[in-house]
């Protein structure tokens, strides 16, 4: 089973730097996607990452065994980004640098994998923030619905309720934009 930067987070705790730098380097990217989700603009995603991980250099929080590295990771990240949103008063950020986010995330993916992603971003980003959330950490991170509800906070229920209404809304956006559902 995999620790979920667990250990790497500890040996970070106990003084070792490069340990810091395996975390930078396997959850930046991911992070700043799911930051932009909120933000919708790729240089603030990158701030909001960035402010993730000086919140963890900063507190140095012990964590319990029992909790994902990760799930705490984005627990913060969500939090900055609700405090830029705070701060912005909800007002609307222009929808750019979405290429950008996909480029930066994985240089070596094919067009066709790109211009999927690219699709399933933008349908992504016109559901409701629950939605979004269940989505991102189900199929782009691989979490299990145990896992979401605890990054959450909501009952096993309501994400699994909340799973199957993102998942309908997701497949009506992209059938009226003619994209096949199935064939992603």
């Amino acid at each position: 089973m995999p620790d979920n930067g667990v250990s790497s987070y500890r040996r970070y705790l106990q003084g070792d730097p490069r340990a810091l730098e395996e975390l930078v380097r396997t959850y930046s990217d991911g992070l700043t996607q799911y930051a932009y989700l909120y933000v919708r603009d790729y240089a603030t995603a990158e701030d909001v990452m960035e402010e993730s991980f000086a919140a963890l250099i900063v507190k140095r929080k012990q964590l319990p065994d029992t909790l994902h590295f990760k799930a705490y990771l984005y627990k913060i990240a969500r939090n900055k980004c609700l405090d830029f949103l705070r701060s912005k008063k909800h007002a609307e950020l222009p929808l750019t640098g979405y290429e950008d986010a996909l480029v930066h995330a994985d240089t070596e993916r094919t067009v066709a994998s790109l211009m999927r992603d690219r699709t399933v971003f933008e349908a992504l980003e016109k559901l409701p923030r629950d939605y979004r959330d269940v989505l991102y950490f189900s199929y782009f991170d691989g979490y299990k619905i145990a896992e979401i509800c605890e990054m959450t906070g909501r009952s096993r229920k309501k994400v699994y309720n909340l799973l199957a209404r993102a998942k309908a809304a997701l497949k009506e956006i992209l059938i009226k934009e003619g994209i096949g559902y199935d064939d992603l």
